[in-house]
């Protein structure tokens, strides 16, 4: 096994992920404000074996306010993913993420596009939808909530001036935006396909200035 790593996971969600690193042997804690959401990942961790449990934390809080949970430093990798676009002003959290990071620690983000907003009303049909979100910040999220949309410039000069510059970012969702939630996977063949294609271009130019998401790693200087 590889090194095992102190990772924070910032509005977990239901905890699909942490516990995915938590099985790969990483120490995890999961931090949601949703009691709903918390409530299920306890469902979840449940069933898991005892060594996967006693590694794994849970705690109900907001991503805004981990200063009030944790010590400076205290992890290795801090996840916020699919969260800064529900917050309005963002940087304030970001700077408070970054400092929870040990020297040398990850932050990994995953925002909306916010250059890439008329991709999937042009794509559509939606013409007027398409001109309207040219100039948008803002589009429709998960549930019909509002999402805030990030710009890839911006956030560069943010981790920089949290001393968490940037080092790497990719594409997601370059090709399968317009897919619908409710459809089922394709073959298992197809959809090694669409995830090879999907991987590609989420590392390539012009490819993944496109994508709806943007995944951002940022390292702690």
């Amino acid at each position: 096994m590889g090194q095992r790593l102190r990772i924070l996971d910032v509005g977990m969600g239901q905890g699909t992920q942490a516990l995915r690193l938590a099985r790969a042997g990483h120490t995890v804690t999961g931090l949601e404000s949703d009691p709903e959401l918390l409530r299920a990942a306890r469902e979840a961790l449940s069933g898991e074996p005892a060594g996967i449990r006693e590694r794994f934390r849970l705690i109900e809080g907001d991503g805004r306010e981990t200063g009030v949970h944790f010590l400076p430093g205290s992890f290795d990798v801090v996840l916020c993913h699919g969260v800064l676009m529900y917050v309005d002003e963002p940087d304030a959290m970001l700077a408070g993420l970054a400092r929870m990071l040990a020297p040398g620690g990850l932050l990994s983000l995953v925002v909306r596009n916010a250059d890439a907003l008329a991709m999937r009303p042009g794509l559509a049909g939606d013409w007027a939808g398409a001109l309207a979100a040219f100039d948008a910040d803002t589009c429709a999220g998960e549930r019909g909530v509002p999402a805030r949309a990030d710009r890839l410039d911006t956030l560069t000069a943010t981790l920089a001036g949290i001393a968490a510059p940037l080092q790497a970012w990719y594409g997601v969702r370059v090709f399968t935006e317009t897919v619908p939630g409710d459809e089922g996977l394709p073959a298992a063949q197809e959809l090694d396909r669409l995830l090879a294609a999907e991987d590609r271009a989420g590392r390539t130019d012009p490819y993944r200035r496109v994508a709806s998401l943007l995944h951002l790693c940022g390292v702690r200087g």
